[in-house]
């Protein structure tokens, strides 16, 4: 009974952050501010509470992403699946460790820089932007990105083999997240509907989070109901 109620309230937690992870990925680039970034309204666009504000948000996506897949793992323990899962998992949190410290870098310091162009009106200084986002940092971020592309195509097979979901359930988050480096070239439109997929893919897994944690529900209050003798 102990064991049972502490995995519904995994898969209740987790299906909970791949809902809010999943929503927090397409808010992200509808509120980011997008312009000339060589120019002050680009400087503009940096020191805006709504860059601050959206890039927030996908830093705790990042991190409720990380959350949801520790729950995703522990729902197919003990299935011919669980060593794909537990690679899936590690792979994840390593990608997203990496990835994290560039938004970080993102978010604070081009704020600062916008913050200074404007107040200064120099324009020179946001040369000092592509020195931020291609320096070891961007390593960072292309092999965090990479990484977790991989994680993300084991929960693709592992819902194909385990058929916890129809075969297809999983190819929304897996081409979510190996689209995620190529989508930064992208316009706002392309860059909504590819958040727009990841947070189908979130949402999918979630749902099978929350069907199996009502599963247990079920279970449980049929072991503790009344029987006639």
């Amino acid at each position: 009974m102990k064991e049972n109620l502490e995995m519904t309230t995994s898969y209740r937690w987790g299906a909970i952050s791949l809902t809010v992870a999943g929503i927090l990925f397409i808010l992200y680039p509808f509120i980011r501010p997008f312009s000339d970034e060589t120019s002050l309204l680009g400087a503009s666009a940096f020191s805006s509470i709504e860059w601050l504000i959206s890039h927030v948000m996908a830093i705790l996506a990042f991190v409720l992403l990380g959350i949801g897949h520790l729950s995703f793992y522990l729902s197919v323990q003990n299935t011919m699946v669980e060593k794909l899962a537990l690679r899936s998992l590690i792979l994840a949190w390593i990608g997203i460790g990496l990835i994290l410290p560039f938004y970080g870098a993102e978010v604070f310091s081009l704020n600062i820089i916008g913050q200074e162009a404007i107040h200064q009106q120099n324009v020179a200084l946001m040369s000092l932007v592509n020195d931020i986002r291609f320096g070891p940092g961007f390593l960072m971020i292309l092999i965090g990105l990479i990484i977790l592309a991989a994680s993300s195509i084991l929960v693709a097979i592992i819902i194909w083999k385990s058929k916890i979901l129809s075969k297809w359930s999983g190819i929304p988050y897996a081409l979510g997240f190996i689209l995620y480096l190529p989508q930064y070239m992208g316009t706002q439109p392309i860059r909504i509907v590819h958040g727009l997929v990841i947070t189908i893919g979130c949402l999918w897994i979630a749902l099978y989070l929350w069907r199996t944690k009502q599963s247990i529900d079920t279970v449980n209050g049929k072991s503790h109901s009344p029987t006639m003798e």
